[in-house]
């Protein structure tokens, strides 16, 4: 019995540290977002600015165009996830149905391409989209989001398609509705709290986005706001603090805010599958 509570102990302080080690540099640049000049130079500063101010905020608009490329970057966010989970729902049906050779290739395929690192693939797909002509385009961002995020996409949705109980497909077969149908008005509907769960992680990835986005996009009214960000550091790698921190902290919100949404989902596809068949 002690063990035990030894143990769970242990296990509630270490995610207790955990968490911590999360928030420090989140909690630390909120604080920098909104300390004035003077204090960012301060060699003791404190948690809580002495003076708050917006002035970072001023400063961080009307060097960067900010709005443009948070525009941009959820341009390319929603559209890498409305077109990766159509794509991925009809397959993720047919790798969770049909357990042929292709389907087992397609699943292998699906978790080795996980393990590839993105300097790895970045030089293929700048000479395929140069020849499709969509370099420095956001078309073309979002179709490379599109091919980044669909191996996540199918692992996910595979993993909610076959909680769905089979019976109810064999029901609706009985009379007489066909393979679409079944998927559209039977399995669809039963797959939302997945598919939303999927899209928010598509869109989570191609908004936090950083090196496709600096390789294919050159042109400064296409840059993603990763991109943008960079620009707040000098030549010589001296970064101008408080703005930084200040677009930072604005471009972090649209995450956090579509990750909390996620909770919520994940949880309700969970339940979607436990049906006992």
């Amino acid at each position: 019995m002690k063990t035990g509570k030894r143990a769970r102990t242990g296990q509630y302080l270490a995610l207790a540290a955990y968490l911590v080690f999360l928030a420090f540099p989140f909690l630390w640049l909120i604080s920098t977002a909104f300390r004035p000049a003077r204090e960012l130079a301060d060699l003791h500063p404190t948690w809580i600015p002495e003076d708050p101010t917006l002035a970072n905020f001023r400063q961080a608009f009307d060097e960067q165009p900010l709005l443009r490329a948070g525009l941009n970057s959820l341009l390319a966010a929603l559209g890498a996830a409305l077109v990766a989970v159509l794509i991925a729902t009809p397959m993720a049906y047919v790798m969770a149905r049909r357990r042929t050779l292709l389907a087992r290739a397609a699943t292998g395929w699906v978790v080795v391409s996980q393990a590839f690192p993105f300097v790895l693939v970045i030089i293929p797909l700048f000479l395929v989209l140069k020849n499709l002509r969509l370099i420095d385009s956001l078309p073309g961002l979002v179709l490379v989001y599109v091919v980044w995020a669909l191996p996540f996409a199918l692992w996910m949705l595979v993993g909610y398609v076959r909680a769905v109980p089979v019976e109810l497909e064999e029901a609706a077969a009985v009379d007489g509705a066909g393979r679409v149908r079944i998927l559209v008005f039977v399995t669809a509907p039963l797959l939302a709290p997945g598919i939303v769960a999927t899209a928010l992680f598509a869109f989570i990835s191609a908004w936090n986005e950083f090196f496709f986005a600096l390789v294919l996009l050159k042109t400064p009214e296409n840059q993603t706001l990763p991109v943008v960000l960079t620009h707040f550091i000098g030549a010589e790698g001296v970064a101008d603090l408080g703005p930084l921190a200040a677009a930072a902290f604005l471009a972090t919100l649209p995450s956090l805010v579509v990750f909390a949404l996620i909770q919520k989902r994940i949880t309700g596809g969970m339940l979607a599958g436990a049906v006992k068949s």
